[in-house]
């Protein structure tokens, strides 16, 4: 009986890691945002990515209290330096004191892999600050080198997919002439030090703008006919990967085939006002549910068949305080309280918030008691039936020996 128990707990143990492992192997960050007044702690929501297994993180700012909250954690951080920084840190003294005040107190706890310089600043209207912007970036990285960090700690900045002239067919992508004269160097700088090429795209704007000819099937990642390249005769069964591709033809247009492309944010609103055609629960739980399946399965884009697809999705909360239109404050996989707004297969590992402990040990935990009771109770039904038997002399028990001993291992 013994053996049969301690059969039972194996079988429940590989099942669980399976599933456990499935995520773990999901190659995808998240990107965590703070424009709201109702977030957990960074030390509670260390504990919900523990859960998740998301060890990918993009922030927006260089928060302390997240670096400091996230020490001695598997998670690497992409930091933001912000649009509002860009004219200081073309001062190299300024970037310099930036990054020693910034970057590292905290890098040898935490792990800082990248820094993004300003985000969406090609598609504002302020031509000033995109001049700024290459100096800046270039300030960062001088800075970084002279602490040697410059291995560590990579440099690069985001962009709109409206940087894009000509987005279809994905061979014939094309960057907008207006702002060729900020990409070109921008992209030199890239392939010199070696660092991706940073894309914010969202097939929703493409639908909401235009849900008559654009297909939500396409977009979400459903079954659908898809689209032929006529240049190349790859087919494309949705938007993303076609836009990821088209990012890369644009880059090699102007002399670059050594540069990654990597989506920045990607993502879709669980709520929208009357006129944000799309804007549904339904059609956030698809899209975000769709595309983490397809990176769990290694996808690439017909494009890119050797690259992975290298994805941060928008966003880890809602944010209540983010201006706009209600699909801007409705992005969250996560409501602030830490329960899902839909159901993509990830809310099952997460623990309470004020939790201490990571999930697997407590779903352990859940496990080894439910089974210690089930021995109990036919131990006892055992015992009962012997006393009407011959009397035998009793196996010793180790089952609950043997069950801390493998909890023990396993955490």
């Amino acid at each position: 009986m013994v053996a049969h128990h301690f059969l039972l707990l194996c079988f429940i143990f590989f099942c669980l890691s399976d599933v456990i492992l499935q995520i773990q192997s999901v190659g995808v960050g998240i990107n965590y945002g703070q424009i709201a007044n109702n977030l957990p702690s960074p030390s509670r929501v260390a504990v919900l990515l523990e859960s998740i297994s998301i060890s990918r993180v993009k922030l927006y700012d260089a928060d302390p209290n997240v670096l400091r909250d996230f020490s001695n954690k598997n998670v690497e951080f992409i930091i933001g330096l912000g649009n509002e920084y860009l004219l200081n840190m073309t001062d190299a003294v300024k970037a310099q004191a930036w990054i020693q005040q910034q970057v590292q107190p905290y890098i040898g706890q935490t792990n800082i892999t990248c820094i993004t310089v300003g985000n969406e600043v090609l598609t504002g209207n302020d031509t000033v600050l995109m001049s700024y912007l290459l100096p800046a970036m270039q300030s960062i990285y001088a800075a970084l080198s002279n602490l040697g960090l410059n291995k560590q700690v990579i440099v690069t900045s985001a962009h709109s997919v409206g940087i894009l002239a000509n987005s279809f067919p994905p061979s014939s992508g094309t960057f907008r002439s207006d702002l060729a004269q900020y990409i070109q160097p921008i992209l030199n700088f890239h392939s010199m030090i070696k660092s991706p090429f940073l894309i914010n795209a969202y097939p929703f704007f493409a639908y909401e703008d235009n849900p008559g000819q654009v297909s939500l099937e396409y977009v979400l990642f459903e079954p659908n006919p898809g689209t032929t390249d006529p240049n190349t005769n790859l087919h494309y069964d949705n938007m993303l990967y076609a836009q990821i591709d088209a990012v890369y033809s644009a880059i090699k247009a102007m002399g670059h085939t050594d540069i990654e492309v990597l989506i920045s944010e990607t993502g879709w609103p669980s709520k929208g006002d009357p006129d944000e055609a799309g804007a549904t629960l339904d059609n956030a739980r698809a899209y975000n549910g769709n595309l983490l399946e397809r990176i769990r399965k290694n996808e690439t884009t017909p494009g890119k068949p050797s690259v992975p697809i290298n994805v941060f999705v928008f966003a880890l909360f809602n944010e209540d305080l983010k201006p706009g239109p209600t699909s801007e404050r409705n992005y969250g996989l996560y409501y602030p309280n830490g329960t899902p707004v839909y159901n993509i297969g990830l809310e099952g590992y997460l623990p309470q918030l004020t939790s201490s402990s990571s999930a697997r040990s407590e779903i352990m935990d859940f496990f080894i008691l439910s089974l210690l009771n089930i021995i109990t109770v036919d131990t006892k039904r055992e015992e009962s039936t012997a006393s009407f038997s011959d009397p035998q002399v009793p196996e010793e028990d180790n089952t609950t020996t043997t069950l801390y001993a493998l909890h023990t291992s396993i955490f």
